[in-house]
């Protein structure tokens, strides 16, 4: 409304104006929002197929990985006991494991000193050793240390050999009888603690290789000794400085963890990685049924009932989504120039109504003990089932490629839709003004032609002999 209108004639100038108004906008508005409707339909179905045929390259990537076939497994019947791990050069084989000893580091203690103890008035030092043929690391220790003192020392020192220290007191003793304990992380035969030290220190010292007697508070030695695992592979006693032990089999690492029982081997089985590549190939059908799913989501026409019109999918009658899934199916269905697999049939992989892949575990499974490196060779390589689907794709889901284009151009549509509504928006913003004008102007018009018609009625009654008739 523009101030006041229609006071000179009594016209409703404002509603007339605005269903010319009205009458004017109302055909382009509507085929304007007709168009957006559709463009911006067709853009957001374009993305969801762009969505699922990008998971689907994903997959055919992560399936054309030669590595995936490299891998091997090695798995433990006990893995209380031992766990396997093998890289991708290991040669499949089944071994009988016993353990019968873990490998063991080395831990002493002194002999035991009350609770005055100090070191001596000058600085001393205790040489601590891994072995008689350990050269030995010199830990000096300040003048007066007590023993808490003196271990915290030791341990600022001994921190990169792995030994560490520590104070065990007996609490029913009256004078505070404590011992310094050394444990070490070094696992292994001759990996044994020995301590010496000069003046008060030659009090704390121990040597790993002599044993320790518990019921003597003067006695020195180990609590446990370092040793080497012992294990048996098909009945071959072996042994190990440590308890993660590899070249015992090729390529294969066997994790020692607990002993296992007597005459009770466990089996460590070391083969191809059927596992991860079944899984690669259930998420490349998974992919392919999202994208099949999605496209006939796009492409269907589904009726909801009598007198309503049906749901029409953003795509239908799409020749990219035609040409797209052509392109796929055909290559899908196209044998490899080999032997053991040649088409997915073999693996137990077969197409139902719905254009969707279905897997057959049993076949799979079976496909992949006999001819799995058949299985590789059909799906990785140039000439490999993978990259022949993914050359395929690649021109529709590839940056500037059939979809990149056909979006941007539905943006610029958009845009220009945009453009014609803020154009539309100001035509009619004249025109209303146009109108209200030439309203106004005629509501100017009849209202001075009121007031001379009023004049002149005023001068004619004032007239002699002039007779007003009443109506």
């Amino acid at each position: 409304m523009v101030g006041l209108t229609g006071i000179g004639s009594g016209i409703d100038i404002d509603s007339i104006v605005s269903a010319l108004v009205s009458a004017e906008k109302a055909p382009k508005e509507a085929q304007l929002a007709r168009l957006e409707k559709a463009t911006t339909t067709k853009f957001s179905a374009l993305g969801q197929l762009k969505s699922a045929l990008s998971a689907f390259q994903t997959a055919l990537k992560a399936l054309n990985d030669i590595s995936l076939f490299e891998n091997r497994t090695a798995s433990s019947s006990n893995t209380g006991s031992v766990t396997a791990s093998a890289s991708k050069t290991a040669l499949a084989g089944t071994y009988q494991v016993a353990v019968n000893r873990l490998a063991a580091s080395s831990k002493v203690a002194s002999a035991a000193v009350d609770n005055t103890f100090s070191s001596g008035a000058v600085e001393e030092t205790f040489t601590v050793k891994l072995g008689v043929g350990d050269a030995g690391t010199e830990v000096k220790i300040a003048a007066g240390s007590d023993l808490s003192s003196t271990r915290d020392q030791l341990n600022v020192a001994l921190k990169d050999k792995g030994i560490s220290v520590n104070i065990v007191s007996n609490p029913s003793s009256t004078t505070g009888e404590s011992r310094l304990v050394f444990s070490s992380s070094t696992t292994g035969a001759g990996e044994d603690v020995i301590v010496t030290g000069t003046g008060n220190l030659a009090a704390l010292a121990a040597d790993g290789t002599v044993a320790l007697n518990t019921a003597d508070t003067a006695s020195a030695g180990y609590i446990t000794q370092a040793a080497d695992a012992e294990f048996t592979i098909d009945g071959l006693t072996l042994n190990s400085p440590t308890n993660s032990v590899t070249g015992a089999i090729p390529e294969v690492t066997l994790e020692l963890i607990a002993k296992t029982e007597a005459d009770s081997p466990l089996t460590v089985t070391v083969g191809q990685d059927t596992d991860g590549v079944t899984d690669s190939i259930k998420e490349f059908v998974d992919a392919y049924n999202k994208l099949i799913k999605t496209s006939n989501e796009l492409t269907s026409v589904v009726s909801v009932g009598d007198g309503k019109e049906p749901v029409v999918g953003g795509l239908v009658g799409d020749t990219t989504v035609r040409n797209l899934l052509s392109a796929v199916r055909n290559e899908l269905v196209s044998p490899a120039s080999q032997d053991g697999v040649r088409v997915l049939a073999d693996l137990g992989i077969s197409t139902q109504k719905d254009g969707t892949l279905k897997i057959d575990d049993d076949k799979l499974e079976t496909a992949l003990e006999d001819n799995f490196d058949a299985v590789g060779t059909f799906f990785t390589g140039e000439n490999g089932l993978m990259s022949r689907v993914d050359e395929r794709i690649d021109g529709f889901i590839k940056t500037g490629g059939v979809l990149e284009q056909r979006m941007n151009g539905l943006q610029s549509t958009i845009s220009d839709i945009d453009k014609q509504k803020e154009n539309l928006a100001l035509r009619i913003e004249k025109v209303q003004a146009r109108l209200y004008a030439q309203f106004n102007a005629m509501d100017a018009l009849i209202g001075q032609l009121n007031q001379t018609s009023d004049r002149l009625t005023q001068s004619l009654a004032s007239l002699p002999g002039f007779v007003k008739k009443d109506s």
